[in-house]
């Protein structure tokens, strides 16, 4: 979180980041993907008016599946990265589709 630059972390609003050990099952929708990390909330480009005392957004990541998928710890460390600023996206408004063409799938 500290290298994020400091205007994006003042857009962070009303969130919450945790760590599990592993997700849900319900959150897995094909037993053989791993899941490494799952927002929950309403997206900053979704909130209206009336949003307001509300529960956090909630990022989680997952240490189960990413010490599995990356037992390299330079490789793991990467991949947190990668799925805090792909949830962090989430959080911001931008789906799957084009978190794939920015390389965050």
């Amino acid at each position: 979180m500290a290298s994020l630059s400091g205007e994006l972390q003042l857009r962070l609003d009303n969130l919450h980041i945790g760590v599990a050990a592993e997700p849900p099952a319900d959150a897995v929708a094909d037993e053989d993907e791993e899941l490494f990390g799952l927002y929950e909330g309403t997206p900053l480009t979704q909130r209206t008016g009336d949003y307001g005392l509300t529960v956090p957004d909630r990022i989680t990541i997952f240490q189960g599946p990413l010490e599995r998928a990356f037992p390299d710890p330079a490789e793991q460390l990467l991949q947190i990265r990668i799925t805090v600023l792909h949830e962090i996206a989430h959080h911001f408004g931008i789906d799957e589709s084009r978190l794939a063409e920015l390389g965050y799938d």
